[in-house]
């Protein structure tokens, strides 16, 4: 008995950490190539556009973003570059190393260009993959198993929900503003909040699905 519900969280925790790892890279991505198309020239100050011309700059504000490298070039080439090795990373975050490194990775991006939203989300995947490994135990101290039942059940809708939101923030939304001339930037906006609340909501469910789910093999 002990040793089962001693058990620890690892595949809901891996898969949003990768997961959202990709997108968190993905939507680097996006600001990294606006950054280059704008050439070799020295932003105003520390906060940027990412995109000054094009759809994404009329129809989704700009992408703002933050650099601390003083040429739009350069801060390009970096983000990818750094967006380019989350996503490659994020398929081997197994374990709390992992996550952390996951987590360093997006605040990196943060700094070099990627914006506010894709890094935000990296560091959150990062944070649910320092999650993995972590003991269950806490979950049934503290809640009822009617309580841990109901969580659990829920996890897998708001772990799809949060993931359709995701996907539709980092490709939906291009694909929207390029194809359709869809000028909706507070839509993108409330996406992006939305996101960071799912997320967080996921992370936490997600501990409470590993728990149930050692119960429930301890029972069979």
């Amino acid at each position: 008995m002990e040793t089962i519900l001693d058990s620890t969280a690892s595949g809901a925790a891996k898969i949003t950490a990768s997961i959202f790892g990709v997108l968190a890279g993905l939507g680097g991505l996006t600001h990294g190539v606006g950054e280059v198309l704008q050439g070799s020239v020295r932003p105003d100050g520390i906060i940027i556009n990412s995109w000054t011309q094009g759809p994404i700059a009329t129809n989704m504000g700009g992408e703002p973003g933050m650099t601390v490298i003083p040429n739009l070039l350069a801060t390009g080439i970096v983000t990818i570059l750094v967006s380019l090795a989350i996503i490659a990373w994020a398929f081997f975050v197994r374990d709390k190393k992992g996550g952390r490194i996951l987590l360093i990775l997006s605040a990196i991006l943060m700094l070099v260009g990627g914006g506010f939203g894709p890094p935000l989300i990296g560091m959150l995947a990062g944070a649910a993959g320092t999650g993995i490994g972590a003991p269950l135990t806490w979950w049934r101290k503290r809640l009822s198993l009617n309580m841990r039942s109901l969580l659990a059940g829920s996890w897998p809708w708001v772990f799809a929900i949060a993931v359709a939101n995701g996907i539709f923030l980092v490709i939906g939304s291009v694909i929207a503003v390029y194809f359709f001339g869809l000028n909706n930037p507070d839509l993108f906006t409330n996406s992006f909040y939305l996101s960071i609340v799912l997320l967080l909501v996921t992370i936490f469910m997600g501990q409470v699905y590993e728990a149930h789910r050692s119960e429930q093999g301890l029972s069979a």
